[in-house]
């Protein structure tokens, strides 16, 4: 059977072909396509031209506090490079909160009227610095306005959250890059007052910019906050656990024992009424430990990076977001106070050179090379007997083109009769590389595949499967560095 293999561009050196690339075309600016609207079907995020919205997040919560202006600047263009458009923060972590300069994000309390303070890189001032540089680079930033440990212990109060929702949305209205996010790492029955009064203060004064919650671990806003019309969109946070690891101390929307199944969060997200967009905004962190704290405990790596992003598009999600430990922390070695509970001390200019940084665009370069908004989560598609845990395969189709996410490399049976075509051709993707690897052209029927790499965990691979009479992909055809301007051509 001849096969082809084509490089994808994206997969080339973020340090290399790919940042030359980058340095000699124009910055793709996302918003020039309008602002963002949830599409018609409910499950994913566009433009208001049309033009689809992929979301490549990256966390970076503690940027506004740790990093000055020249690596505010350089962190941003990694980000750019690496494909990410959008980047969220912690805009308060306490307060009041501090940035690198020693300026004090409360002067007044919550009294914001003298906050602009000329000669000093105040706190405000830093804020706007973050966000006009990542507009400058085509990213949204993630606007977590204040953490849930500081509401839950009394820090803002209801009039409060009133003061200061007014402050942030006349502040930031007229930005084009910001997505506001209510909550923190916290449930939502948790100073449910002061979130709604937070969340409601910012929609009166701003309806141009998106609005979600952020939820604490192993929980999804679904449960509390769906209806509201505040909400344009779901989060959950998977966590950091793996299966069977500590049981829970609370209801959660998944069962113990399932922890690492974020795709289960997906389906009882789209299971609810009215139909929202969902995303896993927080799965587990590369190289942050298992369980989150214990320094003695093995840590997550690319390959789980890849498993959960994977399995939770393929369930229907709109995007995904990925962490890394070291990166969202902002680590300096040596550096009082710079490094979390586990102990990590890898600095975090190091950390974005780790591997699961760079690969996430291949996730969405992947997802913008088909008809976008036709695509559902079908596990119809998988004919024979499916795995469980890390065995499972996770499928999703168009009218055309299936896909299949396979992390082991366990045999499967493929439908592929699911999607319109007589033949077939079909294709390996690498998930870690961007590598496309031609299988060869099918019958519509029921055909068992599995890759040759050995059947293992993390040798994982996207089934590709096309309608013969489709180009999407072909053997002329590579993929851009970032698929995104392929919808604006």
């Amino acid at each position: 059977m001849k096969k082809c293999i084509i490089l994808l561009l994206s997969a080339l050196l973020m340090e290399g072909a790919v940042g030359v690339f980058a340095q000699k075309t124009k910055t793709y600016i996302p918003w020039n396509n309008g602002k963002l609207v949830v599409s018609e079907e409910g499950r994913y995020l566009k433009h208001e031209n049309g033009t689809p919205f992929f979301w490549q997040g990256e966390t970076g919560w503690l940027m506004p506090q740790r990093l000055n202006r020249d690596e505010v600047s350089y962190y941003l263009e990694k980000c750019k490079q690496a494909g990410y458009n959008m980047v969220q923060v912690q805009v308060l972590n306490s307060v009041p909160s501090y940035n690198v300069y020693g300026q004090a994000s409360h002067i007044d309390g919550y009294n914001f009227k003298g906050i602009n303070r000329k000669g000093v890189y105040g706190y405000w001032d830093h804020m706007d610095y973050i966000i006009e540089t990542a507009a400058s680079k085509g990213i949204y930033i993630g606007m977590v306005c204040i953490w849930g440990t500081p509401v839950e212990k009394g820090m803002m109060n209801v009039d409060e959250a009133k003061a200061y929702g007014t402050f942030l949305a006349q502040r930031y209205k007229d930005d084009p890059n910001i997505i506001w996010m209510i909550g923190g790492d916290i449930r939502g029955d948790k100073k449910t007052e002061v979130w709604e009064a937070l969340a409601t203060t910012i929609r009166n004064i701003d309806d141009n910019h998106m609005m979600t919650f952020h939820p604490r671990g192993r929980t999804t806003s679904a449960t509390w906050f769906n209806a509201k019309e505040w909400l344009d969109f779901n989060m959950f946070q998977s966590g950091h656990r793996r299966y069977g690891q500590r049981k829970g101390d609370g209801d959660y929307p998944i069962e113990e024992n399932t922890e690492e199944d974020n795709w289960r969060f997906v389906e009882n997200s789209q299971n609810r009424t009215p139909l929202k967009p969902v995303i896993d905004d927080e799965p587990i962190y590369e190289n942050i430990p298992q369980g989150l704290h214990d320094p003695n405990e093995i840590r997550w790596n690319q390959h789980d990076v890849r498993r959960y992003a994977y399995w939770s598009v393929f369930a229907g999600s709109f995007g995904h977001s990925y962490g890394h430990n070291d990166i969202m922390q902002f680590i300096r070695p040596g550096v009082v106070g710079s490094f979390g509970a586990d102990g990590m001390k890898k600095a975090w200019w190091n950390a974005l050179e780790d591997p699961g940084f760079s690969q996430m665009i291949h996730l969405k370069n992947l997802m913008l090379a088909f008809p976008f908004f036709e695509r559902v989560p079908d596990q119809s598609v998988i004919a024979g007997k499916n795995g469980e845990r890390y065995d499972r395969a996770i499928a999703t189709r168009g009218n055309d083109y299936l896909l299949v996410y396979n992390y082991s490399a366990r045999p499967m049976e493929i439908d592929l009769s699911k999607v319109s075509g007589a033949k077939k051709n079909v294709w390996w993707y690498h998930p870690a590389s961007g590598k496309l690897e031609y299988v060869g052209e099918y019958d519509s029927k029921i055909t068992k595949f599995q890759y040759d790499c050995g059947y293992m965990s993390g040798n994982d691979r996207v089934l590709i499967v096309v309608d013969a009479s489709k180009d999407y992909i072909n053997k002329d055809w590579i993929f851009m560095p970032d698929m995104q301007q392929k919808w604006n051509k």
